[in-house]
């Protein structure tokens, strides 16, 4: 499972031209699923995605998380951050998880997400979402968990 992070001023989603998902502060995620994730790989990496110190303190140090700071976490799936770029120009997506698995997973990841916090929003899986976001500082971060 892999997350890319992106600690944004405001950001939000839109299928069909609606909103559906928008945060102010806080963090976008684009979500991953491989064939091989399990619900236990999708409970650390939200545990991590929440307690992950990347927002500012007073001395402009990375000491907050995004609990600390009340921010907002939207979550957009991702199925491309599975990319297999090693051979060729076109990347193949054999690695990303079936549909079926991947939305299970997605929706796991979500819930614990919302267990933890109240400030969280989401894409539609699977939809053609266009995702608008000020990234702020740009701070990127590419979470994985540790086996993968």
């Amino acid at each position: 499972m892999r997350a890319l992070l992106q600690r944004v001023a405001e950001a939000q989603v839109r299928v069909d031209g609606e909103v559906v998902g928008s945060i102010d502060e806080g963090l976008l995620v684009f979500l991953g699923v491989f064939p091989s994730d399990t619900e236990a790989d999708a409970d650390w990496l939200a545990d991590k995605t929440l307690a992950l110190r990347i927002f500012p303190d007073q001395e402009h140090n990375m000491n907050r998380s995004v609990i600390d700071v009340n921010g907002g976490v939207l979550v957009v799936s991702q199925f491309t951050l599975a990319a297999d770029t090693r051979r060729g120009n076109r990347p193949g997506f054999s690695n990303a998880a079936p549909p079926a698995q991947a939305e299970e997973l997605y929706e796991h990841y979500v819930g614990r997400l919302r267990e933890a916090h109240s400030i969280v929003a989401t894409g539609t899986f699977g939809a053609d979402m266009k995702v608008h976001l000020v990234n702020d500082g740009p701070v990127t971060i590419l979470l994985e968990h540790p086996r993968a």
